[in-house]
């Protein structure tokens, strides 16, 4: 009889009928619901949101120049750096300019030639004609002589551009910047072999940027020039205002997108190489939201606090977008409830 009563007494303790506090089945410690008068209530509600479109680019300075040489030479010298601000007009680079102050000296040589050559034709013309006026010249010298002091005359010529062209050359061994501006890239150092046509500095002459965009070949009829959309710039956790100034008339063939260009003010604090991104209006759906101080973080899982009968309840929650102090909920709730301030904004 004993053994059989504690045999009862053991299966009652074990099935917790006596003790209380504890977790209901199903429930966690991290689920329990919280008394009903901690929180201040908030409402979960679906409303219409804009769909967006976000069309992937870079910043780019509105104004860029890209300053190349125009003669072939060895860099002696590098007077700027990448970052530095420069004058219209300031010396960025040297080139050896031995070769070109030849060229400089030879056309010197050569319209000195030339005007010797045209002093003695003109003279020589000049004497003929005298001769010619009192009978003493025959007309086909006259005529000979004429035609050498035309070709010494056009050869002078031809020796003045020759040493103006020697000269433009010579001055072009002197890299100046065309504008005033900022260096933002410095392609060369001393010793390198300038090009004509290879950039020697990329130069920005204008405080103004602008987002370089792809936009898809689907939705480049959503886009307007001077459309004005909203630009993100995630690295600065920014949203700033933008104006559409150029679209590409033709699409890439290799990503099947368009160019957008689109200004950005000045005073937005961005800079050249930047990632942004362009969002495009394409739609509206009707999405679930909450405030945002109603979610909450749980180590790596978003939380939201779900009133019930016995007070305040811990949900998984996975969210989405957020604008105006609302965020979107993707999954966790039906947009019919009622919260509670998440213990973050307490």
């Amino acid at each position: 009889m004993g053994g059989a009563l504690c045999l009862i007494l053991l299966i009652l303790y074990t099935g917790g009928f006596f003790t209380t506090g504890k977790i209901a089945p199903g429930k966690t410690a991290a689920e329990l619901p919280h008394p009903k008068s901690v929180y201040q209530d908030l409402k979960a509600e679906i409303q219409s949101w804009p769909d967006i479109y976000e069309a992937v680019g870079t910043v780019r300075p509105t104004t860029e120049a890209q300053v190349e040489a125009q003669v072939r030479g060895r860099i002696l010298k590098v007077q700027v750096r990448t970052g530095d601000r420069v004058k219209e007009g300031q010396l960025l680079a040297s080139l050896a300019d031995q070769e070109y102050r030849a060229r400089v000296g030879q056309a010197r040589h050569q319209l000195d030639s030339a005007r010797a050559a045209q002093s003695l034709s003109a003279t020589e013309y000049g004497r003929l004609q005298r001769l010619a006026k009192v009978g003493a010249a025959p007309k086909s010298e006259l005529d000979r002589a004429k035609e050498a002091d035309q070709r010494a005359r056009a050869a002078t010529l031809r020796a003045e551009e020759s040493l103006e062209e020697a000269k433009i050359a010579l001055g072009y061994t002197m890299i100046k910047a065309p504008d005033a501006g900022q260096i933002v890239k410095r392609l060369v150092d001393p010793g390198d072999l300038a090009l004509p046509g290879r950039p020697l500095f990329i130069l920005q002459t204008g405080a103004a940027m602008q987002l370089e965009a792809l936009v898809r070949e689907g939705l480049i009829n959503m886009v307007k020039l001077g459309q004005e959309l909203l630009v993100s710039i995630p690295a600065m956790q920014k949203t700033m205002p933008g104006k559409i100034v150029e679209i590409a008339p033709a699409a890439d063939p290799q990503t099947r997108a368009f160019l957008v260009k689109v200004h950005i003010p000045g005073d937005q604090g961005v800079y050249s190489g930047m990632f942004g991104r362009l969002l495009i209006p394409v739609g509206k759906s009707r999405v679930i939201v909450v405030p945002g101080s109603a979610v909450f973080r749980v180590g790596q899982l978003e939380m939201v606090l779900v009133k019930t009968k016995e007070g305040y309840e811990r949900t998984h929650v996975t969210t989405g977008r957020q604008r105006k102090g609302m965020v979107e909920i993707l999954s966790g709730l039906s947009g019919k409830e009622t919260l509670g301030q998440g213990p973050d904004h307490e």
